[in-house]
């Protein structure tokens, strides 16, 4: 066995190993129960970053413990075709050889954009490789492969046919960047400073004006309408009469409307329905006419009259100016509210009547929604289900229209004879109703709708494969609290509708991954972390350990890369472990299960009793997903108790014939365990360690340990606490290993014979197993009931040692009292930053317990 832990030399070297054994196919339990979970696709447009390398982390622990636990265990990966990410990336990479879509033309494009995704999709696959994702390869699925794009179009033409899915003209959200509609969803909201416009708008039939408030005039050249409450008093008189739109010299009416708030701007509002939600709701309720005067590009249409032509933020200004010089411009407040942003592109969103293809989605949002509510899908921790009801109480019908080239083409075909429309499961290539030429619609579909798919479209749907009868719902979804709209929502919607089944039982939700000012990692912000470049310099399960540590729920995840550097630690000590007991250990005579021993020794059983005791809490966290819990409790068990204690309490027994062939007995079988719980967190080096230490099989596809119950035996505790005051009493007096005699006082009766051992060796102390005559001259070190008495004569200089005890008792006092006077002084506490107060407070606190040990070594002294 190699003697330092080198993570890169075995992680390159087990992952093909695992791989080529098929370990990760579910046929390696054929007659296990199922247990499925589909891996949330990235998206083809670049490489992994820390979110994935937690979200797949938590997604590999859970699939590995269900492999191990017995089950048919199936963790589905692939990739998504992210449309507009994907194109944008393409078109950038064009742009730097001076071409642009357009003129390379659809065709060609959509092979350069394939190109690149053969490329980045072998980057990204090497990647999760490279932290130990145990995915079945064999069953890879990508959103635009065959049998995923049968399964779309299916769900469309299916929608479709159930009124579901419809073409028509509404406001949708259109990004003039990247050229193309996007659902609500995709819209970022910010507050900014902005201002709110009052315009006057004159009476046709007589003096006077009505005045509006816009966060956007520019809009104002697209008006058809005003609109006031219907029982706001201020303008009962108004409602019906008409005004001359300003700067277009055109008549329009003033009408009464439910929707307009009585509180905003005036109370009354400018309807401008090509441009709005709610004008174009309005607009709708009072036959307004909706004229668009922004475009595609963002810039003012000809039926903007003199603006044409203008950006729509010059547009802006260039109409408040000529408002100004007409004199019927108002008030000019300054006005913070809230501005939707592409959430590709941080382009300004401009709303805008659009003839595109929606879902309705109440149909689909109710049973999903009773889904929920029912317990058939449950949200971990809970509060994120009331997240999820709040958003689909308010959906609105979703846009599925892109105006890009690469997805998902819409299976919609236009007569060019007979204007007949024509949506079909089949291409077609003349009309069925005339015979006439057909051409198909440009748009693609959002690349959620095929998202939408992804729990049952990669399982064969909508052929009745045997994936799909064997793993279809599936088990669990992992993902992050940020796309629970975006995907979560939308998978139950679909899943539930064309199953009848919802696609996943258990929806644990993670934090994000964050940097360590508490801000979302970010390439702009210069704060990103490569988890690669981490896997390089420490190791994948380093990486993975830290990552779940920091996990714990209802928390975003701090990332620090002193937590990865603790966990190659861990890792080191679990090496040197290991080697310990391969020098003690017949190796290859521990058993890969059972084998655990039938009378043990009161030190074996101690460690059999936490080893039992450990395995069911551990159980129980990764159960309930609290994973930082249960790396917590594994990690100082190992640590703590394995490594610390019984270690060290195994070398006598394992010194004598008669007794070192049941201590090996225990020592294998309990690291052997060891191995296989920390196997879903750190796979690599526990792979590695199992070949030595056990060396049949592998660890990956091994039994999960269960352990039979052992009682404690009376008295550990109070051993452990006694070694621990005997090494702090040798500390304090700088005693080093110099060999101590003692006597042991029990008043509560659990000293037993065995401890006399223990205390030779670990604590180095020749135990007397009796009180002393009389205390004096004594120093008294207390465990529960238990005392042990160390005689100081000989052991330590009193006459060098007091004078030295009361100097540092002096020093230390003074900073105690210049700590508190800080703390006292109200000034200081209200208006230092918290973090300088909480240090003060933590120091006083270290002071006093200083203070408090030298008090108690003069006292033992005798001073």
């Amino acid at each position: 066995m190699k003697p330092t832990y080198e993570p890169q030399d075995i992680e390159a070297r087990w992952y093909p190993v695992w791989e080529d054994s098929g370990s990760f196919r579910p046929e390696v339990n054929p007659d296990g129960e199922p247990f499925t979970i589909v891996i949330p696709p990235p998206n083809v447009t670049g490489v992994l970053h820390m979110g994935h390398a937690l979200d797949n982390t938590i997604q590999d622990t859970i699939i590995r413990r269900k492999r191990m636990q017995g089950f048919a265990a199936l963790w589905l990966p692939g990739t998504d075709h992210a449309g507009i990410a994907t194109q944008n990336v393409v078109e950038r990479e064009l742009a730097k050889e001076g071409l642009d879509r357009h003129e390379l033309g659809r065709e060609r494009f959509v092979e350069q954009v394939w190109a690149w995704k053969d490329k980045s999709h072998g980057i990204i696959s090497k990647q999760l490789r490279a932290i130990g994702v145990s995915c079945d390869w064999t069953r890879e699925r990508f959103t635009l492969d065959e049998g995923l794009s049968k399964a779309v179009r299916e769900v469309f033409v299916t929608l479709y046919e159930e009124g579901l899915i419809y073409r028509g003209n509404r406001i949708i959200n259109w990004c003039p960047r990247c050229h193309t509609a996007i659902s609500d969803i995709e819209v970022e909201h910010q507050e900014e400073q902005g201002t709110l416009t009052h315009i006057r708008y004159p009476f046709t039939d007589g003096d006077g004006y009505i005045e509006v408030a816009t966060t956007r005039p520019e809009t104002m050249l697209g008006d058809t309408g005003v609109a006031v409450h219907p029982d706001d008093e201020r303008y009962q008189a108004v409602i019906g009469r008409t005004v001359r739109l300003p700067l277009m010299d055109r008549d329009i009416p003033v009408v009464a409307d439910d929707a307009v708030e009585l509180e905003f701007g005036t109370g009354a509002v400018k309807v401008t329905p090509a441009h709005d939600p709610l004008d174009f709701e309005i607009g709708q309720r009072h036959d307004l006419e909706p004229i668009q005067v922004i475009d595609g590009e963002g810039k003012i249409t000809e039926a903007g009259g003199r603006f044409a032509g203008m950006d729509r933020f010059a547009a802006r200004a260039a109409v408040v100016s000529a408002l100004g010089e007409e004199g019927l411009l108002g008030e000019i407040e300054n006005h913070t509210h809230s501005v939707g942003h592409c959430s590709r592109c941080k382009t300004v969103v401009e709303p805008m009547l659009s003839l595109q293809w929606f879902v309705k989605v109440r149909p689909l949002a109710d049973p999903a929604m009773d889904a929920v509510k029912n317990g058939e899908a449950t949200f971990i921790p809970t509060r994120w289900e009331n997240d999820y009801l709040r958003w689909m109480e308010n959906l609105r019908d979703w846009t599925i229209s892109r105006q890009l080239w690469w997805g998902h083409r819409i299976p919609a075909w236009y007569c060019d004879a007979c204007d007949d429309v024509v949506v079909s499961r089949e291409d077609l290539y003349e009309c069925p109703k005339c015979g006439g030429a057909v051409h198909e619609d440009e748009d693609v579909l959002d690349t959620w709708f095929s998202s939408a798919l992804w729990p049952f479209s990669t399982l064969g749907w909508p052929d009745e494969t045997e994936d799909l009868k064997r793993h279809y719902p599936t088990s669990v979804l992992v993902t992050g609290y940020d796309i629970i709209s975006f995907w979560v929502a939308r998978m139950l919607m679909m899943g539930i509708h064309f199953t009848g089944e919802v696609p996943f039982r258990d929806i644990p939700i993670h934090g994000l991954v964050r940097a360590e000012d508490g801000r979302k990692m970010s390439k702009s912000l210069g704060n990103s972390v490569d988890p690669l470049v981490l896997v390089e310099n420490y190791g994948a399960d380093p990486l993975r350990m830290a990552l779940l540590q920091a996990a714990a729920q209802n928390q975003d995840v701090p990332y620090q890369e002193e937590w990865v550097d603790a966990a190659r630690r861990f890792g080191n000590k679990l090496w040197n472990a290991l080697r310990f007991a391969v020098d003690h250990v017949d190796v290859g005579k521990v058993p890969a299960d059972g084998g655990y021993p039938d009378d043990p020794s009161p030190v074996d059983r101690w460690i059999l009793s936490r080893l039992g005791a450990v395995t069911v809490e551990y159980d129980r966290y990764l159960d309930e997903y609290k994973f930082s819990d249960a790396v917590g409790l594994i990690y100082n068990f190992a640590w703590s108790e394995v490594f610390d204690w019984y270690l060290e309490m195994a070398k006598p027994p394992l010194k004598d014939d008669a007794r070192a062939a049941a201590t090996k007995q225990t020592l294998g079988v309990v690291l052997r365990d060891l191995l296989k719980l920390l196997h879903p967190v750190i796979p690599f080096v526990t792979e590695e360690l199992w070949s030595e230490l056990v060396g049949e099989g592998l660890v990956v596809t091994s039994s999960w340990p269960q352990p039979p119950t052992y009682d404690t035996p009376p008295g550990i505790e109070a051993l452990q606490d006694l070694i621990v005051g005997i090494r702090r009493f040798r500390a304090e007096h700088n005693l080093g290993a110099k060999q101590l005699t003692a006597y042991i006082d029990d008043t509560d009766a659990l000293v037993a014979d065995w401890w006399a051992e223990q205390l030779a060796g670990i604590g180095r102390v020749e135990a007397t197993m009796a009180a002393p005559d009389n205390e004096s001259g004594y120093a008294r070190i207390d465990a529960g009931g238990v005392h042990a008495y160390v005689p100081l004569a000989g052991l330590i200089d009193a006459d060098a040692e007091c004078p030295r005890l009361r100097k540092a008792i002096a020093e230390t006092a003074g900073l105690l009292e210049a700590t508190e006077g800080k703390l006292a002084n109200s000034n200081f506490v209200d208006k230092a930053p918290t973090e300088v107060v909480d240090k003060e407070r933590a120091k006083a606190a270290e002071f006093t317990a200083t203070l408090e040990r030298l008090h108690s070594q003069l006292e033992q002294l005798g001073c």
